[in-house]
């Protein structure tokens, strides 16, 4: 299966609508299973046209159809290139006209009768539903994209524009002031970057200003480029450049200026390169570039439900001066050294329920800390449900210490990896959004309701990837024995 280019928005298909089953539709003609669906519109003018962008289900009750000009009818729409025709039994006519149905299957027009009792302001709301579902969809993978190339840009600018590349589902180029490449992704790129030099030599000229262009927009037979430079003034530092088949949407362009902020902060500023991980390690987390230094390793990141609450602790404290705490969605998170974790768990402890990851390295930096913030948000989530009194502190939970975790400890490590990287293999050549669904999935216990609200999808959504997953590895996750080997499989690679 291709996947999905980022931040295009794939609307529902007729299809999908024709099958919702609280709507009653019947399909008369027909129709492509792809045939997508941009819009709703209502009308009962006998040319509706001018007031339509193609793409919509037109919405009618007949009102001015007669047997002379249905057929015009269907042509004007075909023409102008609606989705569907949905026609309103009932109301005027008892049944579609004859000539209306023959016009339509003739012309290739979709035609799906609305029963009686079906308003058209639910088929709106039903479309208006899928539409926001699948825009949520985006904004999602946009911030999980700028995520990774976050985590990619601690591995150095060569895995930033590898991953930069895998996002956009296209090629990327990074190169030197003088227009040299110095990372291609994939390296047949590399070729691509004798066709930038008039462009790279326009933005060698101009000054970063509201009069000076900073990026260069082409479109050609090979598809299209953007081409920007890197730093923040005076001479640039170097140029990135991407590639697709097809522009950039609003979304894509805001994660290219993501990879191009992160060149700018690694190519600005010299610095040790504890520091500039400490930087990005920070802006992972979601703290401002400005952040302090890491603390040294090793650490425990622990998930605070204080709130900022944790912040005035921190800051009233000796121990504070070495954790690196910052907000989050529904916690705090705090990074603190380990000869100084029980005691700040004692202060977050007096605020709310605590969870903490397992001690950890973050020298290099990699996907250590971002697994760390896992495990103590997953034992966050058990420290919640610990029970309180006016006599006992507030819940804490350690990750080594959840339920079930101790079984990992029976099994031989190269084994079980081995296992877990042959069973999820599949998972991670498709998309490995598959791999954050299951898990949640497989968090649930099989519960599609629940796990799309902790992965804040929508249901439909985390089903069509559920079905996908189960397709790839050839199991079926309604069994309880097989979501246990998944659960034990992402368990391993969790804490390898």
């Amino acid at each position: 299966m291709r996947r999905r280019a980022l931040g295009s928005l794939m609307p529902p298909t007729l299809a999908t609508v024709a099958a919702l089953p609280q709507l009653g539709l019947r399909l008369l003609t027909a129709t492509r299973p792809d045939a997508p669906v941009r819009w709703v519109a209502v009308s009962e003018l006998e040319d509706p046209t001018p007031f339509l962008e193609g793409g919509e289900l037109v919405l009618t009750t007949g009102m001015r159809l007669t047997s002379e000009n249905a057929a015009s009818y269907v042509t004007r729409l075909v023409t102008r290139g609606v989705a569907g025709l949905g026609f309103a039994v009932g109301v005027i006519h008892a049944a579609p006209p004859p000539e209306l149905v023959d016009a339509a299957r003739q012309q290739g027009l979709p035609l799906l009768e609305v029963p009686r009792p079906t308003p058209f302001i639910a088929i709106g709301k039903a479309v208006s539903r899928l539409l926001a579902a699948e825009w949520y969809e985006d904004v999602t993978r946009a911030f999980q994209a700028q995520r990774e190339l976050t985590r990619a840009a601690l591995r150095g600018p060569g895995t930033l524009v590898a991953r930069l590349a895998r996002e956009l589902g296209g090629w990327a180029l990074l190169l030197d002031p003088s227009g040299a490449v110095r990372h291609a992704e994939p390296a047949r790129a590399r070729q691509r970057a004798a066709d930038l030099a008039s462009e790279i030599a326009r933005l060698q000229g101009a000054r970063p200003s509201t009069t000076g262009p900073s990026s260069i927009a082409l479109s050609g037979r090979d598809g299209y480029v953007v081409l920007q430079r890197i730093g923040l003034g005076g001479r640039p530092r170097g140029y990135l450049a991407v590639g697709t088949d097809d522009p950039l949407p609003h979304v894509a362009h805001t994660i290219v200026g993501s990879a191009v902020a992160l060149l700018t902060l690694q190519s600005e500023t010299p610095r040790t390169g504890r520091e500039l991980r400490a930087t990005l390690a920070a802006l992972l987390l979601g703290l401002p570039p400005h952040s302090p230094a890491l603390p040294p390793s090793p650490v425990r990141v622990l998930a605070c439900a204080g709130g900022a609450a944790i912040l005035d602790a921190l800051e009233a404290d000796p121990a504070g001066e070495r954790a690196l705490a910052v907000p989050m969605p529904g916690h705090c998170a705090v990074i603190v050294p380990e000869g100084q974790a029980d005691h700040v768990i004692a202060l977050a402890q007096a605020q709310g329920p605590v969870g903490a990851s397992d001690p950890t390295d973050i020298e290099p930096f990699g996907d250590a800390l971002n697994d760390a913030l896992r495990q103590a948000e997953q034992a966050l989530t058990a420290a919640r449900r610990l029970r309180t009194s006016a006599d006992r502190p507030h819940g804490v939970m350690r990750h080594s210490d959840l339920p079930g975790q101790g079984i990992l400890g029976l099994l031989d490590r190269d084994l079980a990896q081995g296992f877990a990287a042959a069973l999820l293999a599949p998972l991670h050549a498709e998309d490995p959004a598959l791999i954050t669904s299951l898990r949640a999935y497989v968090a649930a216990n099989g519960q599609g309701e629940a796990a799309a609200r902790a992965l804040g999808v929508h249901r439909h959504t985390l089903r069509t990837r559920m079905r996908k997953t189960a397709e790839l590895l050839g199991r079926d996750l309604d069994d309880p024995a097989i979501r246990a080997e998944l659960w034990i499989a992402l368990a391993i690679t969790a804490n390898p």
